[in-house]
């Protein structure tokens, strides 16, 4: 039986340091789509040397901004990856085979997390990272949601998950990981108060307990040593901070600032 041909999509925000390393690992694709968002770099100068298939733009959301991306798609099948994600010989191998006779669906593949050059195997999930994506789908198989951050994605067909992991650099160093607990915290604190409920102070240590127990004991990210430990405090965090920041908003509002 033929294979089925495949899109591999990237969707960009001024990564001229990763785009040329994560393109080089889509040369098996049957077609490369790039979308640039408001870039202001090298990006595009990078992506035109693997593709045509380029679309810019402004989106204010992930979720349009994905759903651009997989409408530019012209075969059945999706790639969906990040500047920062590369995809080894082995997954490329796996793929390949996956498109000689997939069922409708998505595929869900494995998720190899990098900080700081060394892979951290444990201790990942909440906000920190997951440890496997629907990466591999048809078109109409997988939808994007409109939240600010990571949102909701709808998936429909046969789930099949693979073996081989897709490499993914999260973090070069613990102040990169900082600073995305800031970024990811404030945008999240918009959700809350767009949800008409922010939750309680008290509610949110509650969850910081459970939360970190479930990354540093649970999901065993106290063998990862000191990165472990602040991914679970990082996680535990995560609510906290979201609350304080929904809360701190719609304070300015009362005031009228």
């Amino acid at each position: 039986m033929a294979r089925q041909f495949v899109s591999a999509l990237v969707v960009a925000h001024n990564e001229e340091t990763q785009l040329d390393a994560c393109l080089a690992t889509l040369a098996f694709a049957d077609e490369i789509v790039v979308v640039l968002d408001k870039c202001t770099d090298g990006s595009e100068a990078i992506a035109r040397r693997y593709t045509d298939r380029i679309v810019a733009g402004s989106w204010p959301l992930e979720g349009p901004r994905r759903r651009a991306g997989i409408e530019a798609c012209t075969h059945t099948w999706v790639l969906e990856i990040d500047a920062d994600e590369r995809v080894t010989p082995d997954l490329q191998a796996e793929i390949l085979q996956f498109l000689t006779a997939p069922p409708y669906g998505y595929a869900l593949v494995p998720i190899r997390n990098f900080i700081g050059g060394r892979e951290i195997i444990h201790g990942w999930g909440a906000y920190n990272g997951v440890g496997a994506k629907p990466i591999l789908f048809q078109k109409n198989a997988k939808d994007w949601g409109d939240q600010p951050v990571h949102p909701k994605i709808a998936l429909r067909g046969t789930r099949t998950r693979f073996t081989e992991g897709l490499i993914h650099y999260v973090d070069k160093d613990f102040a990169d990981t900082l600073q995305r607990l800031n970024r990811y915290t404030s945008a999240h604190a918009l959700d809350l108060v767009d949800s008409g409920d922010i939750g309680t102070l008290g509610g949110n240590l509650r969850r910081m307990l459970t939360r970190f127990f479930k990354a540093y004991v649970q999901r065993k990210g106290y063998k990862e040593g000191a990165t472990g430990l602040l991914l679970g405090i990082f996680a535990a965090l995560y609510p906290l901070l979201s609350y304080l920041k929904a809360r701190e908003i719609l304070e300015r509002r009362e005031r009228g600032l």
